[in-house]
């Protein structure tokens, strides 16, 4: 078992500086609506783009492994929130849109199954309380 930390700290208003054991960081802070000033993702959002990033280095590795000619990839996520508190994610889809020459569709969705179904720890985390689904597109690359 390996543990991980993270320090959250106060910089102003509702924004606060997010770092991780890598020393990596990121500012996070609200809307306006709620005190901040919209200067980085809420955590709500981060959720998102952790479930996006986490699925996306899963399928680009297993592709280029498939010698995949890829030329772009894309994950878009959009996740539906209960309409109480504490409003989490109820549902969760994320859309890969691989675009390449002569991409395998079966190849790329080998590669989003293996992803959604064993390798993404984010997915797999939040699946545990929201439904997680993902869908392909496969884009012919102009020549």
């Amino acid at each position: 078992m390996s543990t991980k930390s993270a320090t959250i700290q106060l910089t102003e208003g509702m924004a606060f500086r997010a770092t991780a054991d890598s020393s990596q960081s990121i500012l996070l802070d609200s809307s306006a609506d709620v005190g901040g000033a919209g200067q980085g993702p809420t955590p709500m959002e981060l959720l998102l783009m952790a479930l996006g990033g986490c699925t996306a280095m899963d399928v680009i590795s297993i592709l280029r492994k498939m010698r995949q000619d890829v030329t772009d990839y894309r994950v878009e996520v959009r996740g539906e929130r209960a309409e109480t508190h504490p409003k989490v994610y109820t549902s969760l889809e994320v859309v890969h849109v691989v675009t390449g020459h002569g991409v395998s569709r079966e190849q790329a969705q080998r590669a989003v199954d293996l992803s959604a179904g064993t390798y993404c720890s984010v997915s797999a985390m939040l699946g545990a309380s929201a439904t997680v689904t993902h869908r392909l597109e496969v884009v012919e690359a102009e020549a």
